[in-house]
């Protein structure tokens, strides 16, 4: 890997943490304002079981196509063939993709009151109806999502990243506004309205950046050359995916069927986990999937060799004390966070245990996340499909088992259990294509993080429990043990001669 990538891969890491860590925070204050207006009951429950049919639809048309099949392809046309048969594959999966998205919405607008019904059998009638509709509303997302996810496809491709991070933003501002202005009186049908209205904004934000990435626009359709390729890689994908929504659609069936709250513990313990997971495995992972496919195309192994390892050994430095730490820090953060108007103690105390759960396995989430957009740059998709269908079983199996005894945090250890033997897997799998790879700085590089993340736990949990004695707000709690805990990782790492450590810093000193 040349200075001139990795400097190119760093700037792109740093605008997607930005964009990364402004969406998930714009998402903290949009659950805030969820829990505060509805509360941990039924109809926010509803709300939260809404989500699974236009979710499904949209990342099995789009979703399946943006990491695995459309990129790598757009960067070998414009690698081997040229810049106008690009544009022209770019124009065509825009019109296809989004085309698939509309007539699915509008087959899931007819579907909907038979087919969400069937995903929470535990809710009452009337709460499944609230569902129904709910859901109808938030299928108009889709439609939007999915020109919107073909357009951050492009963008990136081209490595234009600004866009597409602010685009969150604006979406999670319109739930926000829509929760806190209209919710009091329309109740959660606001926030499903802020939904539709949000993926809108999502797609008219990137548009002017087609223009400046320079592409040429033209009528296009699914015979276009290049168009099959992306089909054919996307198929397993497909089913990868439909796999990973089959996980949730089973979690929320399963949360369904034990106490009031428990699907709405399940999304919110998920999407604190999601903070670290974005910023240190899906913004660094995407800003090196462009670099990864270059290097696969121009068969240039040990360049792709080693842009896979430094980033699996970064970001794992950042991920593993962060699974310890949110853990740590979880009742503290959940009661700063949420505990306020109709969301209680209770509520806090199984958002907080379920948290916990999901960071256990957020390390293995940070490292499929490039180990897959790794595979896919290889053009191989077929892999990591096996392993999402085994992880699939596993979850399943371990989160049926689990639920009974232990609850919502059941199903959340039940999904972080199979995620570590998924990643480790397809990591080994995609290792044995690569000529050269070496498995002794990865495993010295875990080992010295290790070493460090139980430092930084020692010294956190030391902080929390004087702070719970003589700091009763839960900001002074959260405070303290982040920079107790963050102060002695760093300073462990530093001793440890951590060389992911030295990266990091030497990346912010060229910044």
């Amino acid at each position: 890997m040349t200075q001139s990538d990795a400097s190119r891969i760093g700037i792109a890491s740093l605008v997607l943490v930005a964009g990364f860590l402004g969406s998930r925070a714009l998402g903290v204050v949009r659950n805030m304002a969820l829990a505060q207006t509805f509360g941990a009951g039924p109809e926010l429950d509803a709300y939260f079981a809404a989500f699974r049919l236009p979710d499904t639809l949209f990342q099995l048309i789009v979703g399946s196509v943006l990491g695995s099949a459309f990129l790598p392809t757009f960067t070998r046309y414009f690698t081997t063939v040229s810049a106008e048969a690009a544009w022209r594959l770019a124009s065509a999966a825009l019109i296809t993709f989004s085309g698939a998205g509309l007539l699915a919405a509008a087959a899931g607008y007819v579907a909907a009151p038979w087919l969400v019904p069937a995903t929470v059998p535990g809710f009452a009638a009337t709460q499944q109806h609230l569902a129904v509709e709910l859901t109808q509303i938030m299928l108009l997302s889709t439609v939007a999502f999915c020109a919107s996810g073909m357009v951050t496809g492009i963008l990136n491709s081209r490595s234009h990243f600004l866009l597409p991070a602010i685009a969150p933003w604006l979406y999670n501002l319109c739930i926000i506004g829509a929760v806190l202005v209209f919710g009091p009186q329309s109740g959660v049908a606001a926030a499903a309205w802020g939904v539709a209205g949000g993926a809108l904004l999502h797609l008219l934000v990137q548009l002017p950046g087609l223009g400046k990435i320079g592409m040429r626009w033209s009528m296009a359709g699914p015979t276009t050359p290049g168009v099959s390729g992306v089909l054919r890689l996307m198929g397993p994908r497909v089913i990868a995916l439909g796999a990973a929504q089959i996980n949730w659609l089973v979690l929320t069936l399963l949360g369904s069927s034990l106490a009031s709250g428990s699907v709405t513990a399940l999304n919110y313990g998920w999407a604190l986990a999601m903070l670290p997971l974005g910023l240190f495995g899906m913004a660094p992972a995407t800003a090196a999937f462009p670099a990864l496919s270059a290097a696969a195309a121009r068969a240039d192994r040990a360049t792709f060799s080693h842009t896979l390892s430094l980033g699996l050994r970064v970001m794992l430095f950042l991920a593993i004390p962060s699974s310890v730490g949110l853990a740590l820090i979880g009742r503290p953060l959940i009661e700063l966070l949420f505990q306020r108007g109709e969301f209680d103690a209770a509520a806090t105390a199984v958002t907080a245990t379920t948290l916990a759960c999901f960071s256990a396995g957020l390390f293995a989430h940070v490292g499929q996340e490039l180990a897959s957009r790794a595979s896919y740059a290889l053009e191989d998709t077929r892999t990591p499909l096996v392993f999402a269908l085994a992880g699939m079983a596993g979850n399943i199996a371990l989160g049926s088992a689990l639920a009974p005894s232990l609850g919502v945090a059941g199903l959340a250890l039940g999904m972080s259990i199979a995620t570590v033997a998924e990643a480790l897997g397809l990591l080994l799998a995609v290792a044995r294509r690569i000529p050269g790879w070496r498995w002794t700085p990865l495993a010295t590089s875990i080992a010295v993080t290790t070493i460090a993340t139980g430092v930084m736990a020692a010294a956190a949990w030391a902080a929390l429990n004087t702070a719970e004695r003589l700091l009763p707000h839960p900001l002074a709690q959260t405070l303290a043990a982040v920079l107790a805990g963050g102060s002695a990782y760093l300073g462990a790492a530093a001793l440890l001669h951590s060389n992911e450590l030295q990266v990091l810093l030497r990346r912010v000193r060229r910044s």
